[in-house]
């Protein structure tokens, strides 16, 4: 006989809480049901430039008005809690969505220019960008876990989608079995925190080991360093750093600026949450190893920037050592630490963006020649550009009047007063490291080239008739989207460092996890 089953209680869910996933997963949506409709390749881009464009628009509204609304009624908690609005949550959402509005921006002309699928291209970036958001405000690992999948699936065909170049689809493949390695140690990180605790979400976690003393700490301590390791990958830390220098060239030069700012925005903020938020009573057993993934990362990332030719491997590398700084506060374990994490992913976004549509600006068509020699006396053919590649360099390498050097000099502090000296050398040889190949491409930008200067091996470039090394970056005029790139990124890269203190508040008031 078969027992009466009563109804199945559904949670709750605050629509408006999970409105700005709603605008980007229904604009990537309609992207796809358009482009099966509209068969004509340039009508089809410029609709789905235009529905990512509300879609973005929407959800940065949205995120506005979170961020208000829980600023003064506090976080909002959804879906049986595996959901939860904070500022922390709403405050790396904006930085998400402002990347990714300024990586289609950087697409438009690119796909037009490489004859590449448009409404495809688009509508994988939007999915991206939702998994991106959805982590922000994940309060459960497995929520964490889906947001990880659905930023990278789509990722790991962006990174290929320029199937006619093998370095592209070497990228691609790259990306995807590392990516699927790690996925799979995280959620083996996520059973064991389950087998410890009896629980996936982060709150009770938090509520279990506050409650609860653990005499065989085995298990919890190998989830969470399964875990760290998990989203290490993402965050592109050391030693799980190897891909990021091969998929950051071979990927189009839009998508790597959408890694290497949003992407990088999103590990970061499922590690900051999870272990702020769970673990905090162990951060004795975490801070350690954080430490040693820090201080790694912070010279490998710099070193390996400063012996590359090739100008997308260089920004990979630097990438890694910014991943560094951002260690750096996170291991402080301090509220000091969290604001200076935040501030320093907000400022990163635009700089790195900022060099990337550099790149985009001057790269030729087929986007395979990136020699740093080829970028020798840009300053003297394309003022602007050259001005501007130099002051994104500056700007990455801490020079004051940047808002780099306001981002280092928070890490700094946090790190200090976390009492974290011999880290905080470490930091600073890191950065005089990096510096030494920030410089080396400004001087090359200012320097006028040289007749037979370079050998045709040595630069990657080709040789004229006359002897001369070729020019290898591209003489067209910079198109609309890039330049909107280039004027945001550049303002906000000098507003940071002129005036930051309204940032540095916004970051601050951020920094609340409960």
């Amino acid at each position: 006989m078969i027992a009466a089953v009563g109804p199945i209680q559904a949670p709750s869910v605050d629509w408006l809480a999970i409105a700005p996933e709603l605008a980007l997963g229904g604009a990537a949506v309609l992207v796809v049901l358009l482009r099966a409709i509209m068969r004509q390749r340039r009508g089809a881009t410029a609709v789905a430039l235009l529905v990512s464009g509300v879609g973005l628009l929407t959800a940065a509204g949205m995120l506005i008005w979170q961020w208000y609304d829980v600023r003064d009624h506090g976080a909002i908690t959804t879906m049986a809690g595996m959901v939860r609005v904070d500022p922390f949550g709403v405050f790396l959402g904006i930085v998400i969505v402002i990347a990714t509005a300024l990586a289609l921006l950087l697409a438009a002309a690119y796909l037009k220019r490489e004859g590449l699928e448009g409404p495809e291209y688009l509508a994988l970036m939007m999915f991206s960008s939702l998994g991106m958001v959805i982590m922000t405000t994940a309060n459960d690992l497995i929520v964490v876990f889906l947001a990880l999948e659905i930023l990278s699936i789509p990722l790991y065909v962006l990174a290929a989608f320029d199937r006619r170049r093998l370095s592209s689809q070497e990228a691609g493949i790259k990306y995807f079995v590392l990516g699927a390695f790690s996925s799979a140690i995280f959620l083996y990180g996520i059973a064991l925190v389950y087998g410890a605790t009896g629980s996936t979400k982060l709150t009770d976690i938090l509520q279990f080991l506050s409650q609860n003393t653990l005499f065989e700490k085995g298990t919890l301590l190998a989830g969470i360093m399964l875990l760290l390791v998990g989203l290490g990958f993402k965050v592109a830390a050391v030693p799980f750093h190897t891909w990021t220098p091969d998929v950051y060239q071979g990927a189009p030069t839009p998508v790597t600026a959408f890694m290497a700012s949003a992407t990088k925005a999103a590990g970061f903020a499922a590690l900051l949450r999870i272990f702020g938020t769970a673990f905090p009573q162990y951060s004795a057993d975490w801070r350690p190893a954080v430490w040693v993934l820090a201080a790694l990362t912070l010279l490998v990332g710099s070193v390996g920037a400063a012996l590359q030719t090739d100008i997308k491997r260089l920004l990979a590398y630097s990438s890694i050592a910014h991943a560094g700084y951002v260690l750096m506060a996170f291991q402080a374990a301090s509220p000091e630490g969290l604001e200076a994490a935040l501030f320093y992913l907000f400022t990163y976004t635009f700089m790195v963006v900022g060099s990337f549509a550099v790149v985009t600006a001057l790269s030729a068509t087929g986007d395979d020649d990136h020699s740093i020699a080829g970028y020798r006396g840009l300053a003297a053919r394309r003022p602007v550009l050259g001005t501007l590649f130099v002051f994104f360099m500056l700007a990455q390498a801490g020079i004051p009047l940047t808002g780099g050097f306001i981002a280092k000099v928070d890490v700094f502090a946090a790190s200090a007063d976390a009492k974290e000296y011999w880290l905080v050398a470490i930091g600073a040889v890191a950065t005089v490291i990096a510096s030494f190949a920030y410089l080396r491409i400004s001087l090359a930008v200012a320097t006028t080239r040289g007749e037979g200067e370079y050998d045709e091996a040595e630069s990657g470039a080709g040789v004229d008739g006359d002897g001369s090394v070729a020019v290898a970056t591209s003489t067209r005029r910079v198109d609309l989207g890039t330049g909107v790139v280039l004027l945001v990124t550049g303002v906000m890269t000098l507003v940071l460092g002129l005036v930051p203190g309204i940032f540095v508040d916004w970051a601050g008031n951020a920094g609340f996890l409960l």
